[in-house]
């Protein structure tokens, strides 16, 4: 009947309070809700942030470790260890008789660079067997006869007994017996 005073006085003002005033509780119960939710899931979120961080760490930590293991295959005391150090001398041979070839053809930079690769894999097998020829007594005589493969001046025949001696006297570069 009086739409203008029930506008400001009547129900329908007080409706409208009530309704906002719901829709407020409403919306502050769902927030709540919300907040629990995330705080239950805090954890989560902190681990998921976390992982990326945690792979790259990984990734580089296990990158560090094979640089550093990289060269180390022969210097153990199994089948594998000594397979390896007696590659090491057949590569040191090869590397000689390479050597002694770019030197009858009169290609002095080839030797050049062949003299390096087979000073590079004499130092390698310097390396890998000096603990175990230690351990056994041969450090000495081996040291020396790998020094005399360094030396550039040593014919090449007389290298090549020595690697052949190498191969057949010194404890640590010897084949294991095979097991049945």
């Amino acid at each position: 009947m009086h739409p203008i005073q029930n506008l400001f006085s009547g129900e329908l003002s007080r409706a409208l309070l009530i309704q906002v005033q719901k829709l407020k509780l409403d919306i502050e119960e769902a927030m709540l809700e919300l907040d629990q939710i995330l705080r239950a899931n805090e954890i989560n979120f902190a681990i998921l942030a976390a992982l990326p961080a945690f792979f790259l760490s990984l990734i580089v930590i296990m990158l560090v470790r094979a640089w550093f293991k990289q060269d180390k295959k022969a210097e153990g005391r199994g089948r594998v260890a000594r397979i390896q150090r007696r590659l090491l001398i057949v590569e040191v041979e090869r590397k000689i008789m390479q050597l002694e070839s770019y030197k009858e053809q009169g290609q002095e930079k080839d030797a050049q660079c062949m003299l390096g690769l087979a000073l590079y894999y004499l130092d390698r097998l310097y390396c890998a067997v000096e603990g175990h020829a230690r351990a056994t007594g041969e450090w000495i005589i081996l040291r020396q006869d790998i020094i005399d493969l360094a030396k550039p001046d040593l014919q090449t025949a007389h290298k090549l007994r020595i690697t052949s001696r190498m191969e057949r006297v010194y404890d640590c570069l010897l084949p294991l017996p095979k097991t049945q």
